[in-house]
């Protein structure tokens, strides 16, 4: 299975651009892992969110491939500890060809992208800045990687 990472804007934050780097290496030594970034929209003074929302949800669309599996990082999406992710996530390997996760911009996805996406997850009830959510997902999903290989990484 391939897993790819779509995100809107870059991420500017030096400290979170090296932590992300490291743990996508870490993890490409498990699955074949992508990040794909969606340029920030120009000019969005003239747009009301939910143009906003609309022109990036444009842009994710066509990011997305019709056989992939899409799961929205989403505020209102389940949430899992650790190893129920790493559960999860093992069994999408046995029934996803390619499992997309996508990361919106500020003001959250479309009506079109929430109706693409099969499910939606959160990685807490609390609210992260979307610079530092990108590093905590690789990290979660580092971590994944190595509970479902047994591996010391994770304690319980």
């Amino acid at each position: 299975m391939k897993v790819t990472l779509i995100l809107v804007g870059k991420t500017t934050n030096d400290i979170f651009v090296r932590g992300i780097a490291d743990y996508v290496e870490r993890i490409s030594h498990y699955l074949p892992f992508t990040i794909t970034t969606i340029p920030e929209l120009k000019n969005t003074k003239k747009l009301s969110e939910a143009q906003q929302k609309e022109k990036e949800g444009e842009l994710i669309l066509k990011e997305i491939q019709t056989a992939d599996t899409v799961v929205l990082l989403d505020e209102h999406g389940k949430e899992f500890r650790s190893v129920d992710y790493a559960d999860w996530l093992q069994k999408k390997q046995n029934t996803a060809k390619r499992l997309v996760f996508v990361i919106g911009g500020a003001y959250g996805f479309s009506k079109a992208v929430y109706d693409r996406a099969n499910e939606k997850i959160s990685l807490s009830k609390m609210t992260f800045s979307h610079q530092m959510v990108r590093l905590i997902f690789v990290e979660q999903l580092y971590r994944a990687c190595t509970i479902i290989k047994g591996e010391p990484y994770h304690h319980e």
